[in-house]
């Protein structure tokens, strides 16, 4: 991970439409609504926050954290959310520190436990993850993997 910098927005404010852009181009969200997020994460009307991995002015790593992500157990919250890494900088720790920093970011803040949306197994349990039950994603046809971090 060397030459590599993990920042909250908050530490660098001036990426936030660069960041929604990024977000949007590997989501099917809308810029706008990033951008809502991001905006009250910045105002600290929230403290769900965005974390980015950048390689110099690039981002090729991200996730958030929202109130629900887009499923039917609204009790289950915070959510982190839009994981991704770009395929070149997959499997060099990046998703596991962004993950990390989350998590002990969120605990600092006194907000825990969160909760994970994904389909994926075997990933997350790596960073502390435990499966806590199966929910229905919205407009989904298949139930999905509910985790959550203590």
């Amino acid at each position: 991970m060397e030459g590599l910098e993990f920042i909250t927005l908050r530490e660098k404010p001036t990426l936030k439409d660069a960041a929604a852009e990024w977000f949007h181009s590997k989501w099917s969200v809308p810029k706008d609504a990033y951008l809502e997020c991001m905006e009250r994460y910045l105002k600290n009307e929230t403290e769900y926050g965005w974390y980015l991995c950048m390689d110099g002015t690039k981002i090729v790593g991200g996730m958030g954290v929202i109130e629900n992500d887009f499923h039917d157990r609204k009790d289950l919250s915070p959510n982190v959310c839009a994981v991704y890494t770009e395929e070149d900088y997959r499997c060099k720790g990046i998703a596991g520190h962004l993950l990390d920093m989350t998590v002990n970011d969120l605990k600092a803040k006194g907000i825990t436990p969160v909760y994970l949306l994904t389909d994926h197994t075997g990933f997350y349990e790596r960073y502390g993850w435990e499966f806590f039950c199966m929910v229905q994603g919205d407009g989904e046809l298949y139930m999905s993997r509910m985790y959550i971090h203590r």
